[in-house]
């Protein structure tokens, strides 16, 4: 089976997989999506972590960054992160997200794609934890990149959803468990793009 758009003759804020994801383009304005873009960039402490892949530890081709609220410990295959304070700018992404999602995230994940050699491999986003993120809340900003994904069954059945600048993206029912997700390379040049993930996250303690 070919790749699918996942639009296909959906109106704009249906769902488009029932039950699994949202999407809505132009939650912030052009204005806004800019303007944060250069912000985030300059002003995010942007960290390349390593992975352990096939038995060799290599550099994960984008820039990552972890913020949330003080008490909050995400841990991936058993490493602790500690997250870093919320912004103002942050907050105010959280509250539009918050209030479009109908859920309350207590940490997000930030993901700097320089140009179209950055990408994030299939995956999905439970960490080897069952029930790990079964809501998650996403916005880009900046250059549009392709929102692949694929059902974990049949990797025939996949679909593609292109992240405008400013668009919202919410992740929930049973998506992490049977589907996986990925933003490909491209040959094509890219611009600058930077993705937020708002998850919900163990306290300490």
């Amino acid at each position: 089976m070919d790749q699918l758009s996942i639009f296909g003759d959906t109106e704009v804020n249906k769902p488009l997989l029932p039950g699994l994801i949202d999407y809505q383009p132009g939650m912030f304005t052009k204005a806004e999506s800019d303007d944060l873009l250069q912000k985030l960039i300059k002003e995010t402490p942007w960290t390349q972590r390593s992975v352990m892949m096939y038995g060799k530890e290599i550099l994960t081709p984008r820039l990552t960054a972890w913020y949330g609220d003080p008490d909050a410990d995400y841990s991936i295959s058993g490493m602790g992160a500690i997250p870093l304070p919320w912004t103002v700018d942050l907050l105010m992404i959280r509250q539009r997200v918050e209030a479009a999602a109908g859920i309350s995230f207590n940490t997000v994940l930030l993901n700097y794609y320089r140009d179209g050699n950055d990408s994030v491999s299939w995956h999905d986003d439970m960490d080897n934890i069952p029930g790990r993120n079964m809501f998650v809340g996403s916005v880009s900003f900046g250059q549009v990149r392709t929102f692949d994904i694929r059902k974990k069954a049949d990797h025939t059945v996949k679909y593609s959803i292109p992240l405008e600048n400013g668009s919202y993206l919410l992740m929930k029912g049973d998506f992490q468990l049977n589907w996986q997700h990925r933003i490909a390379k491209s040959s094509k040049p890219m611009k600058e793009r930077v993705n937020l993930t708002f998850r919900v996250s163990d306290k300490i303690g």
